[in-house]
């Protein structure tokens, strides 16, 4: 029998129990990983993922924490070494925020967001070494947003926590290589997911279907097609790819014109 590409690889998945990071869990499991499934508030979605990943014959471990908190993330890689011993691959998926015009965020969602979009990835990457050194090699992959280079409604908090998620892989990259770990980041486009209803111009009628239309390759982002660019980056035929930002949008942020939604 053929070895899968990850057989035996330990992944753990930041917020994985829906959207994209449910897919990037379950795309790792399919190719012979055993998978840390993560979540915050709603655990059935967490569990159900988990038990997807069991359905392929692999391990999988859910794991409640915060990762906006310094002290939940200690945890969470705490029961990830006491239940596989160490860390093959780090996706940091997990992400909020507060969606406000520039005149109208407070502190309070500034905080919020940059702790657990921008700070948790600094922090989580650090216990991540510690458990990828004594393998020899590690894999860290960030998923960021296009909102981090280009302006969208509504979108500055975020925005700027994911700008700088995008700086920390390009640093993290350089300090890392050495240690024979690589770091990227990968940034969807529009993926129609539920985070959308947080979104109040996508979340209007008909809106996914103009996007869909204006993007050259004719549809929109799936997690399967972030799944598989992530997949990638994690394996040896991207050794040579370190510190870059992937972006996996269709060519939609390409043309120089704007959408009339």
């Amino acid at each position: 029998m053929t070895q899968k590409p990850f057989e035996n690889k330990i992944v753990l998945v930041t917020g994985s129990g829906r959207g994209i990071g449910r897919g990037i869990a379950l795309h790792f499991a399919h190719q012979g990983a055993d998978v840390i499934v993560n979540f915050f508030r709603n655990r059935k979605p967490a569990e159900d993922t988990a038990a997807e990943i069991e359905k392929l014959g692999r391990r999988a471990l859910v794991v409640k924490a915060n990762v906006g908190d310094v002290e939940a993330i200690k945890e969470l890689f705490q029961q990830v070494e006491e239940t596989f011993g160490g860390l093959d691959i780090f996706i940091s998926n997990a992400a909020s925020g507060f969606n406000r015009p520039v005149m109208e965020q407070k502190v309070k969602g500034w905080d919020w967001t940059m702790d657990i979009n921008a700070r948790a990835y600094l922090f989580a990457a650090q216990e991540a070494v510690r458990l990828m050194e004594p393998r020899g090699a590690g894999q860290i992959v960030a998923i960021t947003s296009p909102g981090g280079d280009r302006v969208m409604p509504e979108y500055v908090v975020v925005g700027a926590s994911k700008a700088a998620l995008n700086a920390l892989t390009r640093y993290m990259a350089v300090e890392l290589a050495e240690k024979n770990i690589r770091v990227n980041a990968v940034s969807p486009g529009v993926v129609a997911t539920d985070v959308i209803q947080h979104f109040d111009i996508l979340s209007e009628e008909g809106v996914l279907d103009k996007i869909a239309a204006a993007t050259p390759t004719g549809r929109l982002v799936t997690p399967q097609d972030v799944a598989g660019v992530v997949a990638f980056l994690c394996s040896p035929a991207a050794e040579m790819i370190c510190g870059q930002v992937i972006t996996v949008d269709g060519g939609l942020t390409l043309p120089l014109k704007t959408l009339n939604l």
